[in-house]
């Protein structure tokens, strides 16, 4: 007859078990899991390596209440589907493993002050010690502006309009560079495919954008406007296509490049031969576009590294409101783009 399994042998070990096999007390095991100093080096081997024979998991409930750190992070983030919020959440992650921490992350469909205040409190109540806000949208800027929280705060993608450390990208900067690369081209004006005007890098971009022109004494066309995706893109270009003065294309973002690469090729107009296009992001699948686009690069992954790193900082006490990280971008030049063709 079998022995019948109880299922003891099967459960999870727990300190003791760590402190037997090491030979040690279980104050001895906690100090050596929180990095206390004055332990013995080979007492903390013998620790650490009955650990890991036991493939013991310490309770992160019960060490934070010794410790009263959580060693978690929040993350408000809105439409993680795009690419920029999705790349920027992979750059925090990494960054957090790195320093040490975990990562809780709220995503939200709308990013109005409620929306925002209450996801902040749910983090809270997580036990997070801070928190990183990305807000890219107008409503998001007074949400967080108004928000009310006992853990400090970084906002990603904000302008200047916030009270709470800050990352951002140099949108204006990065138009201003497409723009004035398109002019030089011999282009006698640029047009412009913007983002939704509820958007912060939208309107920075297109404020490059105008800025260049009014500074170049070029005209400056009425703007087009999309919502980020391709399809919006396209119906621009069509719309774009039909008018003969359009020799050169600014478009605020990548996906939207692309549409309007698909209808100006449906339409018989040749890229870069009669309309250059130039894009924003460098997203990984620019360089196989067709033609492989010229755009402006900005590094989503190191706004959320920045982001992280911020946050740990005024975790520490040296980072001030006023802090503000501003990551360059740099144009990619590919072969969407080249001199105009005068009619």
């Amino acid at each position: 007859m079998g022995t019948e399994s109880t299922g003891a042998e099967h459960r999870q070990p727990v300190m003791a078990d760590v402190a037997k096999l090491a030979g040690v007390s279980h104050q001895t095991v906690s100090r050596v899991l929180n990095g206390a100093p004055h332990v013995r080096p080979d007492t903390r081997d013998r620790v650490l390596a009955a650990i890991r024979e036991l493939d013991y998991r310490p309770n992160s409930a019960a060490r934070a209440l010794v410790t009263r750190r959580s060693q978690t992070l929040g993350v408000v983030s809105f439409d993680s589907t795009l690419y920029g919020p999705a790349s920027m959440l992979d750059g925090i992650e990494r960054a957090a493993r790195s320093a040490g921490y975990f990562v809780s992350v709220t995503s939200l469909r709308s990013l109005d002050g409620r929306s925002v205040q209450e996801a902040v409190d749910r983090l809270r109540d997580q036990g997070v010690e801070g928190v990183v806000v990305i807000a890219p949208q107008i409503s998001a800027v007074s949400a967080v502006a108004r928000l009310s929280s006992s853990v400090p705060l970084v906002a990603v993608g904000s302008g200047n309009q916030t009270q709470v450390p800050m990352v951002s990208v140099g949108n204006r900067a990065g138009a201003e560079a497409a723009t004035g690369y398109l002019l030089d081209l011999g282009h006698r004006t640029v047009h412009h495919l913007a983002g939704p005007a509820n958007w912060l890098e939208s309107q920075d971009r297109e404020d490059g954008w105008r800025r260049t022109l009014e500074s170049a004494g070029a005209s400056v066309p009425v703007v087009e406007r999309g919502d980020w995706s391709a399809r919006s893109g396209y119906q621009a270009g069509l719309r774009m296509a039909e008018l003969r003065d359009v020799t050169a294309v600014f478009c605020a973002n990548d996906h939207m490049a692309l549409g309007v690469l698909r209808a100006l090729h449906e339409l018989g107009r040749s890229v870069p031969g009669d309309i250059s296009v130039v894009g924003f992001d460098d997203i990984p699948e620019a360089a196989y576009f067709i033609p492989p686009l010229t755009t402006v690069r900005q590094d989503f992954g190191e706004l959320g590294r920045r982001a992280l790193e911020l946050l740990v900082e005024e975790l520490a006490g040296v980072a001030h409101a006023s802090a503000h990280v501003r990551i360059s971008p740099e144009m990619v030049l590919r072969r969407s783009a080249g001199p105009a063709v005068r009619r």
